[in-house]
Order: structure tokens, then sequence, then C-alpha cells
């Protein structure tokens, strides 16, 4: 394993374990919005980086829509946290989080479903 993934795979440990503490705190059945609130709170405790709601810009051609998309983590500028508080991740699911991985330029990312019994149930990383 080179550097740089060992450096991913850490990020994500750590990134999972604040998700894992804020599951164990609410439980499941709230809103997307409880959960990623949460969660930049225990990032802060820990001394994790990250920008929530961050703009996502889409190019097209020359052309830049402002319209674009929101992250809703994006964890020491490299990993891509999509948070979800749904019956079940869908194939859907997995396509946002790797079309916003790929405009932002982002080799990681991890899709997070907070409505299920045990967190690491509702977790699927995702590399490119």
């Amino acid at each position: 394993m080179g550097l740089i993934e060992h450096a991913t795979n850490q990020l994500s440990d750590v990134t999972i374990g604040a998700a894992i503490e804020v599951h164990r705190h609410l439980g499941p059945g709230l809103l997307e919005s409880s959960y990623q609130a949460c969660l930049c709170r225990e990032l802060e405790l820990r001394r994790i980086a990250y920008e929530s709601q961050v703009p996502l810009p889409l190019k097209y051609k020359g052309m830049r829509l402002s319209k674009g998309y929101i992250i809703d983590l994006l964890i020491e500028k490299s990993l891509v946290v999509e948070i979800k508080s749904v019956d079940k991740l869908l194939p859907l699911h997995s396509a946002q989080l790797i079309t916003y991985m790929r405009l932002q330029g982002s080799s990681s990312g991890l899709l997070m479903n907070f409505n299920v019994h045990l967190l690491p149930h509702g977790i699927k990383r995702i590399l490119l």
C-alpha cells in the first residue's frame, strides 16, 4: 500500500469513527441536516479539517453553471462525504457521490446512510 493510499484509508477510518460516535448518540430516524451538523461538531472535537456544504459548480465547454452541486462534507480537501438518511442506499446515491468526486477531483469518498440500526451497515467507501 502506497503512502497516499494509507493516508486516504486513515482519513476514511477517522471520519467513519466520528460518524459512528454521532450515530451512537442520535440513532436512526433524523434528518440528514441533523446528522451533518453533529458530524461537523464531532470533526471539530477531533481537530479534523473539513468544509461543509461546499459549492461545486458545473463547467461545460467553457460555460460555468452557478447552479451546480453541493458537497455535504469535504474532509481535509480530499475526502468527499455524502450524507443520507434513507430506508436503503440505491445505485443512484453511489452515482451521485462518484459524480461529486470526479467534479471535485477527489479519488476517495464515503456514502453514509444514518438511517440504519448499525452505522457500519450504512457506509460505502468509493475509490476512483
